[in-house]
């Protein structure tokens, strides 16, 4: 009997790996006929990596984007690895975990190491040489880049000056480890793509660009919200762009994100001449972080498919 049962348990077992085998490449086949690449931003799985219950962490995210979603291209968050930044083991692991899962580790998003744009010269360069290690953390993982926000405050040109010093101090010593420092739409001025375009303008160096966000368009928010215009803020950050995020929140019943017209940003993205990864980065909280992500998916991959 207990054979029996051991038998019939794992056929079962067998059957399920296959189909999920099967879903994944699929889902692979299906990504690799795209005019871009997708990829998966850690952020999507904030609230379950934060979860005690779920006993996920950040080491299983290389799996889970594979296994689960069928993404080969990963986006890590530091705040999920905050204390091991310097630490060689923990991403030793990190990087053999994501390797052999087939996946490429492509950029850090980096918060909370200060204000690259601080009015003080003191703070703004702590700001900088704090983000050194996240330089360093991405260079071991086999990234191209650390995303950083450029927080400032002050009148409208001097947060120009004080953000592109922080900005290019930290673009020069990431240079010569090859590694990009990209400026996310991130509230504030940095919101204000125009204002950000000649920021990196005035930094003037090819390893600072920009990550355009679909969604992160705000510039104040309560009461007398600004937004600046989706559409035209990723137009024009679109020429200084080294990886693209795509933001969603809800879906309609045909699958489309109801906040941001995906083809149409889509075309603007592809005009650029850009072709790289595009990183879903779901925040909504309609359905469930898994099921978001798999939306997001099936949304770009419809509309590649329709533009390629």
């Amino acid at each position: 009997m207990y054979r029996r049962q051991f038998l019939q348990t794992s056929a079962a077992i067998a059957f399920a790996s296959a189909m999920s085998t099967q879903r994944s490449h699929a889902d692979e086949a299906a990504s690799s006929e795209l005019p871009f690449k997708i990829s998966l931003a850690e952020w999507s799985l904030h609230r379950t990596l934060r979860d005690p219950a779920s006993k996920i962490t950040n080491l299983d995210f290389a799996r889970i984007a594979k296994q689960e979603f069928g993404i080969d291209g990963i986006e890590y968050v530091n705040q999920f690895f905050k204390d091991k930044g310097k630490d060689e083991t923990y991403l030793a692991d990190m990087k053999d975990r994501a390797e052999s899962e087939g996946v490429k580790s492509l950029l850090i998003m980096v918060d909370g190491e200060g204000n690259l744009g601080d009015p003080d010269e003191t703070k703004r360069s702590k700001a900088v040489e704090n983000h050194h290690q996240w330089v360093e953390a991405a260079k071991f993982l086999g990234c191209h880049s650390i995303r950083v926000n450029a927080a400032s405050n002050g009148t409208y040109l001097d947060q120009i000056k004080y953000a592109s010093d922080g900005l290019r101090a930290l673009s020069e010593f990431a240079q010569p480890h090859g590694i990009n420092v990209i400026v996310e739409n991130h509230g504030g001025l940095s919101s204000n793509a125009a204002w950000l375009a000649v920021v990196i303008e005035r930094v003037g160096l090819e390893n600072c660009g920009t990550l355009p966000d679909f969604g992160n368009f705000y510039i104040t928010r309560g009461k007398n919200e600004e937004m600046f215009d989706r559409y035209h803020g990723v137009q024009a950050m679109m020429p200084y762009a080294k990886a693209v995020s795509a933001k969603t929140h809800d879906f309609d019943e045909s699958g489309e994100e109801t906040h941001t017209d995906y083809e149409k940003m889509m075309r603007i993205v592809l005009a650029a001449g850009y072709h790289g990864y595009v990183g879903i980065e779901y925040e909504g909280s309609g359905v469930s972080e898994f099921e978001g992500i798999k939306k997001s998916r099936d949304l770009l991959i419809k509309v590649g498919k329709k533009l390629a």
